[in-house]
């Protein structure tokens, strides 16, 4: 991640909305609202939540109170509607709260999407899958594109387009990404095995086998190349990701060579001054 990316994620919702936009007005005082007034959001981009952890969120929420108001938004219906913390919300439900600390703000539809995007990837509360289905609305309802997406949420273009890549795996791989039986890497791999059918054999197999992202690379790349036995293996959407890190970060072009977990990293310079500022990075 760049410095400006990193310096927009330590903003906060704040840094990445800024006031300029006509969709924000400034924050509001911290207040309260009846918990049975505020309502979760249909558009939440986070679909899961997981049990154990707002069973141990609320037992703290019991011992000392909600730490950081819900961000809401007013209902045209009445009430509030949630824009970020709704497993803040859950959690208090569980504990038997009847009020919630709550900040209001006036945000438009999409402002309140971004915003409950944006506040779940600080937190990293999506998970993969989540985190791709909110970046393709943000494209397909917002009219975003992938570098604007990149920008607002605080991440490289690239990452962004590996994460919607996933979104081409057959939907039985993506909830098993979902549930936390396969990771993102994993998901990246599968998608080198070629068609959905066995793209989801080879998903079943790491799960039951326990394959590394490493091993489901090998695997899926096997299954794509059983009908062409010549020519070089492709390069897996995680060693290009791993390539275009190293590039940016080093300031030069890194290529990677990969080859059952043996192979070779590639750095090259143009210029003896070029060399010289590299060794300064590396040694």
């Amino acid at each position: 991640m760049s410095v400006d990316s990193k310096k927009r994620l330590g903003r906060g919702l704040e840094g990445m909305l800024p006031s300029g936009n006509k969709a924000v007005v400034p924050v509001r005082e911290a207040t309260s609202a009846a918990i049975e007034d505020v309502h979760p959001n249909r558009d939440q981009p986070r679909s899961h939540f997981d049990d154990t952890a707002l069973d141990e969120l609320a037992a703290s929420i019991r011992a000392v109170g909600v730490l950081e108001p819900i961000l809401v938004r007013k209902r045209p219906g009445g009430g509030f509607e949630i824009v970020a913390g709704e497993r803040r919300w859950r959690a208090s439900q569980r504990a038997g709260l009847r009020d919630v600390p709550i900040v209001v703000r006036e945000l438009s539809t999409e402002a309140a999407f971004e915003a409950a995007i944006i506040e779940n990837v600080q937190r990293e509360d999506l998970n993969a899958i989540e985190a791709a289905r909110a970046y393709q609305r943000l494209i397909d309802d917002h009219k975003y594109t992938q570098e604007s997406v990149a920008e607002r949420i605080g991440k490289d273009r690239s990452s962004i387009a590996n994460s919607i890549r996933l979104l081409k795996l057959p939907r039985p791989v993506q909830e098993h990404i979902e549930n936390g039986a396969l990771s993102e890497g994993h998901g990246r791999a599968l998608l080198m095995a070629g068609g959905a059918s066995t793209i989801s054999k080879l998903a079943l197999e790491a799960i039951e086998k326990g394959w590394s992202v490493r091993e489901t690379e090998r695997q899926a790349r096997a299954a794509s190349t059983k009908s062409k036995p010549e020519g070089p293996a492709p390069k897996s959407a995680n060693i290009k990701d791993l390539e275009v890190k190293l590039s940016r970060s080093l300031g030069a072009r890194v290529t990677v060579s990969d080859e059952d977990g043996k192979g070779r990293i590639d750095i090259r310079y143009t210029s003896l001054d070029e060399l010289d500022r590299l060794l300064t990075k590396l040694l």
